[in-house]
């Protein structure tokens, strides 16, 4: 089920939220947790009711495995809890890599060997790289002694809530059992109801209306034409750019607003990270629950910055492309791990040396490096990568004939005059669309800041219905970017 789509603001999130206290004023705690689960489960199912069991049994043997853990560090077992905690994490691993990889090994080995192993050709189970991620989060923190034994219907509460259940953010067990375990929380919040409501059509309004115009102009430049001038390929791959964060962010917004509902407040993933100043700054701005699993789970055990600079500089390059990997099993995603790892050791190298840049410099450096690298990220393979980057820096670069006259001169210069935006000519609001998205990510507050700001006056609640007009827009149905990860 889709946050944008009729189905769930209509009727899922409304019906949800008022038996979920309707339970609650009975004090019928247990019965709201368990029909929390099942709401959230029938949110899962609704997209394809096959993978039901699969994520059912994730949850009982995840539950299983740490709660001995646990147990482990309370009362001592007569096995190692290392053995324990390395057979659940290839539990989950061999399921996403099943589900998520099984092609792309197979294709790569037919490719090596010259064999004929058939391809699987497995659907992509939903949600499945982020609640393997979440639920190997709290097999290790279990380990650590940082989770306290909850019973399954709690931890089933954990895994399968529905705001964050799809896309994130990615939770911890301990910054989410507290919340549903506090009395005041299974009572409705007023000012958490009107400020959900806010953030969610913050969320819907990024999508609907900022995303799903951008994803237009983008397939144009990536799917449909064979060839791009200068540009048409600048307008293609700013428009992914733009396309791919307000899809995400917004997402990610909606979450929070839906979460709220609830009174359970889910941890911030983004923070204007197009304003960020170098790769580093970037990646503690964007997806910032997928870059603290990042650091925590692989670049710390792996050793972190603790040993060396070479050791450093291996880790972070090892963190990038695993984390390349985990969007998606192909090679233009591992090249896109790859260009990130690189450029956090120039940027850490840079630092030791310590070069300063000047600020708007760094900003126009970092920006587009980041929107060169997501060509790599939405093409479909390396050839349609190579299609943008052709067209962006050795593309012709055609003016308007409107100009001829005032800069003739530049036909000397190899510059063509003619029909300068073929693929879009048709989008009047092409050009005032690519500027007012620069404005708002750089001079507008992100909408945690308008969060921050929030009270229920006349003025949110103006906005709030401005932004939920988005729901006329809702008849052009489009799943979420990250829905494919």
């Amino acid at each position: 089920m889709l946050f944008n789509s009729y189905e769930f603001i209509f009727f899922f999130l409304p019906i949800t939220f008022f038996i979920y206290f309707y339970l609650n004023k009975k004090r019928l705690t247990q019965a709201s947790k368990g029909f929390l689960v099942f709401a959230s489960l029938f949110f899962y199912s609704w997209w394809n009711i096959v993978y039901l069991p699969l994520i059912l049994i994730s949850m009982l043997v995840n539950y299983t495995a740490g709660r001995e853990l646990v147990g482990h560090t309370t009362k001592g077992r007569g096995y190692s809890p290392k053995a324990l905690l390395t057979v659940g994490v290839v539990f989950n691993l061999g399921l996403l890599g099943y589900f998520k990889y099984s092609d792309f090994f197979i294709s790569n080995a037919n490719r090596a060997f010259g064999a004929d192993i058939p391809l699987l050709h497995l659907a992509l189970p939903l949600a499945i790289s982020f609640y393997t991620f979440q639920q190997i989060a709290y097999l290790v923190d279990s380990y650590r002694g940082e989770t306290k034994e909850y019973d399954f219907l709690n931890y089933a509460v954990f895994v399968t809530f529905f705001p964050q259940l799809i896309a994130g953010p990615i939770v911890h067990h301990a910054e989410m059992m507290p919340q549903f375990a506090k009395l005041k929380n299974k009572v409705q919040n007023y000012h958490n109801i009107a400020l959900g409501l806010f953030i969610f059509s913050v969320g819907l309004f990024k999508k609907v209306a900022i995303a799903d115009t951008f994803a237009v102009w983008a397939t144009k430049g990536f799917d449909v034409s064979t060839q791009l001038n200068m540009l048409e390929a600048w307008v293609t791959s700013l428009s992914y750019t733009f396309q791919l964060y307000f899809d995400f962010s917004g997402y990610t917004d909606m979450a929070i607003g839906a979460a709220l509902l609830f009174n359970i407040k889910l941890p911030i993933n983004f923070f204007s990270p197009y304003k960020a100043t170098s790769i580093q700054d970037f990646w503690r701005r964007w997806h910032i629950t997928l870059s603290r699993f990042l650091k925590d789970y692989i670049y710390i055990p792996l050793g972190g910055n603790r040993r060396g600079e070479i050791r450093t500089y291996t880790n972070l390059f090892a963190t990038f492309v695993l984390g390349g990997i985990w969007h998606g099993a192909g090679w233009t995603f591992v090249f896109w791990g790859i260009l990130h790892g690189l450029a956090l050791i120039v940027h850490r190298a840079w630092q030791k040396l310590g070069f300063k840049l000047n600020t708007l410099l760094a900003w126009f450096i970092t920006f587009n490096f980041i929107n060169i690298s997501w060509v790599f990220f939405r093409a479909l393979d390396f050839q349609s990568a190579m299609k943008v980057l052709k067209g962006m820096f050795m593309g012709p670069l055609i003016l308007p004939v409107q100009i001829f006259n005032d800069f003739e001169f530049l036909k000397d210069m190899g510059v063509k005059m003619g029909n300068w935006t073929r693929l879009f000519q048709q989008d009047l609001i092409l050009w005032p669309c690519l500027i007012a998205a620069f404005v708002v990510i750089l001079l507008f507050p992100n909408s945690m800041q308008l969060k921050q700001k929030f009270k229920p006056t006349f003025a949110y609640m103006a906005l709030t219905v401005l932004f939920l007009l988005a729901i006329f827009l809702l008849h052009r149905k489009s799943e979420f970017i990250y829905f494919n990860f």
